[in-house]
């Protein structure tokens, strides 16, 4: 039986969301090295009063990364069988690629530090701004965000094409409200403001991308076990040089998940198993395509265990 592993990106965190696997040393280890890799103590953070410091992107990118991939290991510690595919949404693209051994965990912590650190330091508090589009055509999206543009002399994008009716877009604060302005009168269903600090995935991004650039000059990348599908082509790569431009162009292009999760149920796929917090991509999964059966195994783990083994 064939099957999937997505993880999750930015947004998927919850404090005490890893409560129930504290008992596993595989996930009290994994945290461990992240803790003595960038010196903070994310299993700690998770137990605070006020996600205050979880929300911070420096600590949320890292945190996630760690929280999927720990989950990772226990699959594979507990005799779970290997996925025939991965991908991974926005930063969950990373902990895929960790999975599946192109990159060295503690190699890819400080480069998601790096890059949550550069996304911040690209654009000024209250420069940028993203919003949630739901009951409109892709395509309309795109094409009012083209004319915003010309019209405001900013940026504006389709930026998570997440699934049917469902896309976020980002850039420049005046253009993206009136970009927002401009779809409700096209007939959006709602358009939601998202409490985010940074524009991610549009043009701004781009010198942070050249940082992360860079950066990844200097690591060493293995060629993958597994396939892992990039969010802005929804491709696979076993060049290694291609997975470094794959990364620094995820960070200024979109996150095609429709795409991603259609072109696993081409592969023949039809189970697909989150590893990470949340179940915010088995929703889309849903959306997407209804014959797609998606699991996580954090809330449900022995079960997804015995059913897909």
């Amino acid at each position: 039986m064939d099957f999937a592993f997505i993880f999750p990106g930015q947004g998927s965190q919850s404090l005490k969301m890893m409560d129930s696997q504290l008992n596993s040393n595989v996930i009290q280890e994994t945290f461990e090295i992240a803790k003595n890799t960038l010196g903070c103590d994310f299993l700690s953070m998770l137990q605070e009063e006020t996600p205050d410091n979880i929300n911070q992107t420096i600590n949320t990118q890292p945190l996630v990364l760690t929280a999927g991939y720990a989950m990772y290991r226990e699959w594979i510690k507990k005799g779970g069988r290997l996925p025939k595919i991965m991908a991974g949404h926005s930063l969950g693209e990373w902990t895929a690629l960790v999975a599946s051994g192109v990159i060295d965990f503690k190699d890819a912590l400080k480069l998601v530090r790096l890059r949550a650190e550069s996304m911040q330091e690209a654009v000024k508090p209250g420069d940028g701004a993203m919003a949630a589009v739901l009951g409109l055509d892709d395509n309309v999206i795109v094409a009012v965000c083209k004319e915003v543009e010309k019209e405001t002399a900013g940026v504006v994008a389709g930026v998570n094409f997440n699934s049917p009716g469902q896309v976020v877009i980002a850039g420049s604060t005046l253009s993206v409200h009136r970009a927002s302005e401009v779809l409700k009168e096209k007939g959006a269903r709602k358009v939601q403001p998202l409490p985010v600090s940074v524009p991610s995935h549009c043009s701004l991004m781009l010198p942070a991308s050249l940082k992360l650039s860079e950066a990844l000059k200097n690591v060493n990348f293995n060629t993958p076990t597994i396939p892992v599908l990039h969010n802005f082509n929804v491709k696979e790569y076993s060049d290694t040089s291609l997975i470094k431009e794959a990364l620094v162009k995820q960070l200024y292009m979109p996150v095609l998940w429709t795409q991603t999760i259609n072109k696993i149920f081409e592969h023949g796929i039809t189970k697909v198993v989150e590893s990470g917090p949340g179940k915010v991509l088995s929703g889309l999964n849903k959306r997407i395509n209804p014959e797609i059966v998606s699991y996580n195994i954090i809330s449900d783990f022995e079960t997804v265990l015995t059913q897909l083994n």
